[in-house]
């Protein structure tokens, strides 16, 4: 067998097929799984630690990509653990009598909240009716009626008292619009009159008031002795009034009692029985019985609503509002906020447009996510929490405090304080999730001191699995489970084993199978579609390919634009024959959606020279740090081998021609070491070999990524251009594991159309591409026979002379010209000035 053969990867290695004896049925309907999450063992165990754990900070971050069941499965067993838990309490808020811009919150045993509410309801419902009875009944107005007779009674013995005291003194009192006025009064007699008859009358005395002027006319000493008079009836005028408000005041304190009796009576049948099945709960008692004195003091509104329908009452403060609600039977509540606002995460105060003004009352104070999970569990997505403003922060504040005040984002940015409620503070105690990728994590260590501290468990979902029996049997218990879930047609054992290796084609590899479980139920949908069009009554093999293709189809827009250009003769790829200095590289094109190997040309000229090697892409800015690396290395490489008994004097230009856009990566170091060795020693390079790699200083080809991609982007352009059988693919040893070729790669091999060689050195490479022998050094440091080396060495050593040759004639070339100088100076030709003139000239 020769060297080239023997290289030649096994039709066996390049994709690693389905043991389908092994999965022991014929189709999944005979398949009797248990539902579990596979190939996530360490992330299961996470979750499951994190969820046991009581204590504060030890909430969850799911890391993980996205498809990888991170959610699904989280989330499932959150509620499996929630089932297991006691219901929360229910939180309500109420009317606070004392503060009224401070609503107050109660707790309660879950589902009494609902049943309290519409107590309430029913309750001034029914004070409604029973208080307009109550004050309906004549018993209430003959009581009331007394108490103020007996009021009445008492003011006039006052009033007639005052007036006694008054006549006393020669005072009358006259009540006018401005008050009491104290008029001094003057006796006098009526003139001697006669009767009729002739008989004499006898004089009167009359009492009068007295005149301002005849007050006027008497002496000062009069005048001071009737007003002292008057001033002491003004103070008894006082005295009496202050007394006759004070029995005014008890007789609406009696009225007041009367009507509070009247009230307690009334309300005591309908609140006994609400207090009686809350006596446990002293907050509520303590508000019940704020309450009743409040519907006391407001039984007017109660009587006056029933009296009058029209009459607009607002009764809400006699009602509650259900802030939270659990249901005994269903254990703690399990979240999931997808638009974690500010306001959906920590609840709000809703307004009210009344009239031109805002109006707000404890009624319109909305939960919050976080308040609906407390006593179970919130998950939310990492990326919706952080882009959200103020989301976040809000978060850290209430798992760090351990209590919730509801508070608008005005109050938090507004300038001006605005009046607007304080609602009582809720304490939280609630299992938080994050699901996020590990960027977000770790950006999230790196930046916020907090976070370890209240996320103290780490879940990782891995992006792959092993590729065990074990594991593929399980893979087909999933697809079992999707068949059953969503009613579809079974699935074949063929179809399985494909889409097991579709599973490890999705991460490159043999020996592992991807976890992105939303890619593998794609395919599985698609395939039961097309089984489905064929009126087939299981998904076969065929049609798990067709959608696997179809798939790529759809999304391969650019690639097919390349390679159209290629077969118009726009872009230039030699597969056929040989060329010095030029090689076919492979490059991989990496969209959203779709992923493509292109193949591109890379030529290498080398001059005599000081410049060192050069890469064109480089000088021009259009590659990466990682290509660049490669290029250095390659540099290395070439001092390791051919400078250690003399220097090497070389410059070289390596292009990658016909690209436009930065190239990144150094899996084409390889390819670009064998295009330089080419153009240093004269031997053509096969042009129906593409190359892919990179390369250490020792020349051990290594591991590169894409390998799939790049080996069925090179036999695209050769299928396109006819298959010579020739061609292939010559790949790094150590990329032989991650070989899952698509079935026409795997065809074309099989009818020998088209081949894929694995390499582990430099060495071995050259001798493929060159059909050369790369050259063992022997103990003098050179290489006998012809080799790759050996005439890459003698190149660099024949350049090295002539440099040095060319260096000594230049110097004696330099020294001449400096004699000449001399002579020119002192104007004397001398025969041996003459002769190297002739020598220089000739």
């Amino acid at each position: 067998m020769s060297f080239i053969e023997e290289k030649k990867i096994p039709i066996e290695q390049l994709r690693r097929k389905t043991d389908i004896a092994s999965l022991g049925f014929r189709t999944t309907d005979e398949l009797a799984c248990l539902k579990q999450l596979i190939g996530q063992r360490r992330a299961v165990n996470a979750i499951s630690f994190g969820l046991t754990v009581e204590k504060k900070g030890y909430n969850l971050f799911v890391a993980g990509d996205p498809g990888s069941g991170r959610t699904t499965y989280t989330l499932e067993e959150m509620k499996t653990r929630a089932a297991n838990m006691p219901a929360p309490d229910d939180w309500i808020y109420v009317y606070n009598f004392d503060e009224p811009g401070e609503p107050l919150t109660i707790n309660l045993p879950a589902g009494c909240g609902k049943s309290l509410a519409t107590a309430m309801d029913n309750l001034v419902e029914d004070l409604k009716v029973n208080l307009a009875k109550a004050f309906d009944n004549s018993e209430y107005e003959d009581n009331k009626a007394a108490l103020v007779k007996v009021f009445q009674e008492g003011v006039g013995e006052l009033m007639e008292s005052l007036r006694a005291y008054a006549q006393e003194q020669n005072f009358s009192i006259k009540r006018t619009p401005q008050g009491f006025v104290n008029l001094p009064l003057v006796q006098e007699e009526t003139p001697a009159e006669t009767s009729e008859d002739g008989t004499p009358v006898e004089p009167k005395v009359v009492t009068r008031e007295m005149q301002p002027d005849e007050f006027e006319k008497l002496t000062d000493e009069e005048q001071s002795e009737i007003q002292k008079k008057s001033e002491e009836i003004a103070q008894k005028t006082l005295e009496t009034l202050r007394t006759m408000r004070e029995r005014e005041k008890d007789l609406k304190d009696k009225i007041k009692e009367l009507e509070g009796e009247i009230c307690r009576n009334a309300i005591q049948p309908v609140l006994s029985e609400l207090k009686e099945d809350f006596r446990d709960n002293e907050k509520l008692t303590e508000w019940m019985d704020k309450l009743t004195e409040d519907i006391i003091e407001n039984f007017g509104m109660f009587v006056a609503a029933t009296r009058d329908e029209n009459v607009d009452v607002d009764f809400s403060r006699f009602t509650v509002n259900v802030f939270v609600s659990n249901d005994p039977d269903l254990g703690a509540p399990v979240i999931r906020e997808t638009n974690p606002t500010y306001y959906n995460l920590v609840g709000k105060i809703e307004y009210e447009s009344r009239q031109g003004y805002l109006y707000t009352d404890f009624h319109r104070i909305k939960p919050g996510a976080i308040h609906k999970a407390n006593g179970g569990f919130l998950l939310l997505e990492a990326e919706n929490v952080l882009r959200q403003f103020m989301s976040w922060d809000a978060l850290k504040r209430v798992l760090n405090s351990g209590e919730l005040t509801i508070e608008n984002l005005g109050e938090h940015l507004g300038y001006i304080p605005v009046a607007s409620l304080k609602p009582e503070a809720i304490p939280i105690d609630v299992k938080v999730v994050i699901v996020g990728t590990y960027y977000l994590y770790y950006l999230l260590n790196v930046y916020d001191p907090e976070f370890q501290k209240i996320f103290k468990i780490k879940a990782d979902f891995e992006s792959d699995m092993p590729r065990s029996r074990e594991m593929e049997y399980n893979l087909a218990c999933v697809i079992a489970e999707f068949v059953s879930n969503d009613g579809n047609i079974p699935f074949t054992a063929e179809a399985v084993g494909e889409v097991i290796e579709c599973a490890s084609r999705l991460v490159d590899d043999q020996e592992r199978m991807s976890t992105q479980f939303n890619k593998i139920s794609e395919i599985l949908t698609e395939a039961t579609v097309w089984a489905k069009m064929d009126n087939a009554e299981h998904v076969d093999l065929k049609h798990v390919i067709k959608a696997f293709d179809e798939k790529t189809d759809r999304v391969n827009l650019i690639e097919e634009r390349y390679r159209r250009s290629y077969e118009n003769g726009v872009i230039r790829i030699d597969t056929e024959g040989t060329a010095i200095g030029q090689i076919n590289g492979l490059t991989v094109i990496s969209l959203v959606d779709h992923s493509f190997g292109h193949p591109v040309r890379i030529s290498a000229n080398v001059f005599m020279g000081q410049e060192g090697i050069v890469n064109i892409e480089r000088e021009v800015k259009l590659t990466g740090p990682i290509h660049n690396k490669g290029l250095l290395t390659l540099s290395s490489y070439l001092g390791r081998k051919y400078a250690q008994d003399m220097p090497i004097s070389i410059s070289a230009r390596i292009a990658f021609e016909q690209t436009y856009a930065g190239i990144e990566g150094d899996s084409a170091s390889s390819t670009e070491l064998y295009c330089l060795l080419s153009a240093l020693s004269g031997v053509p390079l096969r042009q129906d070999i593409a190359v892919t790699g990179s390369v250490d200083q020792f020349g051990n080809v290594q591991a590169i990524g894409g390998v799939n991609e790049k080996i069925e982007g090179f036999y695209g352009y050769c299928k396109s251009r006819g298959l010579t059988g020739t061609q292939g693919v010559m790949i790094p040893a150590s990329n032989v594991q991650h070989l899952m070729l698509h079935h026409d790669v795997l065809e074309s091999v099989r009818e020998g159309k088209f081949s894929v060689w694995a390499v582990s050195t430099i060495d071995e490479g050259l001798e493929i591409l060159t059909g050369v022998p790369a050259g063992k050094q022997n103990k003098q440091g050179n290489y006998p026979g012809k080799s790759i080396h050996g005439l890459t060495k003698s190149c660099l050593r024949s350049w090295i002379e002539k440099s040095a040759k060319l260096k000594a004639e230049l110097s004696k070339m330099n020294k001449d010209s400096e004699d000449d100088e001399q002579d020119d100076e002192t104007g004397k030709s001398t025969p041996k000035t003459r002769r190297r003139k002739k020598r220089t000239e000739k």
